[in-house]
């Protein structure tokens, strides 16, 4: 594929509300990163839906974020023990300018701007895989349900499969950036962290018991989550944790779980989902919704 400058703007993407059982058509054409400025995605994949707990479902990390300034970040390998710990391992490679194109470039060429037919699974629980890009020609967005979870019947074709095929492969390569000429990984470094809080209650196996720990955060619960109002003790609510205080949750939560239970400064206790927010999130709005 010929490349193209990144100071270039080419035709506009079409924006695609890309569910499964839209009609056919063809790929977009290559277009340039909209910003090298820090914080600015340029390519982000997500799950969205699916049935996970509410809590988890506030605090799901994007399974991958390109940026214009060539950062990507991605999580790491998860440490297999349970509890785990209470903070999700995180990395970030860099990439150089040309290596930002090419990530636009491949996301191009799998299909992120493709109205091709996904087809429609009849898989109910699993989440969709959500593939945004953004160019200074616009912003374009694939969804596809069930990417990784394809029964042997699922009734797809082999063109939906093979187009299927090519976003999973893209998604494989940025997870595992190297050959497009990424250093690292480095250990990603959060300025803030959004905590997910929930009354505490006992385990039910007291095996699973853990020692408390001071909460060094904004005041308890804070605001509720949308879809999840914090109403006579049920519910999710966020906090974020910013500059010093990020600091020492993020100390403090080095040695936690996510079962420990986090006492406040007025005794009481609550159950936290600590979420770093990434470049381009400011607070808990950028969190999914339960």
């Amino acid at each position: 594929m010929r490349r193209v400058p990144l100071t270039t703007v080419l035709a506009a993407l079409v924006l695609v509300a890309g569910c499964a059982g839209s009609g056919g058509g063809e790929a977009g054409r290559p277009a340039a990163p909209i910003s090298d400025g820090p914080g600015r995605v340029v390519l982000e994949v997500e799950h969205v839906g699916g049935f996970p707990t509410p809590e988890t479902l506030a605090a799901r990390v994007p399974l991958v974020a390109v940026y214009g300034d060539g950062r990507i970040v991605a999580p790491g390998a998860q440490i297999a023990v349970y509890p785990p710990p209470a903070l999700p391992s995180l990395q970030v490679w860099r990439l150089d300018a040309d290596g930002v194109q090419t990530v636009v470039d491949r996301a191009v060429t799998a299909g992120v701007t493709s109205t091709v037919d996904l087809g429609s699974p009849p898989v109910a629980d699993a989440p969709t895989t959500r593939f945004t890009l953004v160019t200074e020609a616009g912003t374009s967005v694939r969804e596809v349900p069930a990417l990784f979870e394809l029964p042997d019947d699922s009734g797809l074709t082999p063109e939906q499969q093979a187009a299927r095929g090519e976003l999973r492969g893209l998604l494989e390569v940025l997870t595992s950036p190297e050959p497009l000429g990424a250093t690292g990984p480095e250990p990603y470094e959060a300025t803030a962290v959004a905590a997910v809080a929930e009354p505490w209650t006992p385990p039910t196996d007291p095996a699973l018991l853990q020692p408390e720990a001071a909460w060094p955060g904004p005041a308890l619960p804070g605001e509720p989550l949308p879809g999840g109002p914090l109403t006579g003790g049920a519910g999710l609510s966020c906090v974020v944790a910013r500059g010093a205080e990020a600091d020492a949750v993020l100390a403090a939560a080095a040695s936690a779980t996510t079962l420990t239970p986090w006492v406040a400064d007025d005794g009481s206790r609550w159950t936290l989902t600590l979420r770093p927010l990434l470049p381009h999130e400011t607070g808990c709005a950028d969190l999914g919704t339960p």
